[in-house]
């Protein structure tokens, strides 16, 4: 009940925005390929920061 006050780790913060990365890079492939490629490439950064709070 109380969860909507919860705030969002940091780890949440960066899996969300790394979903978030990945799916607009997905809808931007068949548009423009090049800003997917970008998109993709911020969502692995992401992805080692996570992996860095794993450790």
């Amino acid at each position: 009940m109380f969860g909507i006050f919860k705030k969002k780790s940091a780890k949440e913060k960066l899996q969300n925005k790394y979903e978030k990365l990945l799916k607009q890079a997905h809808s931007l492939s068949t548009v423009d390929r090049k800003k997917s490629d970008g998109k993709i490439v911020e969502a692995e950064e992401i992805m080692k920061q996570l992996e860095k709070l794993n450790v």
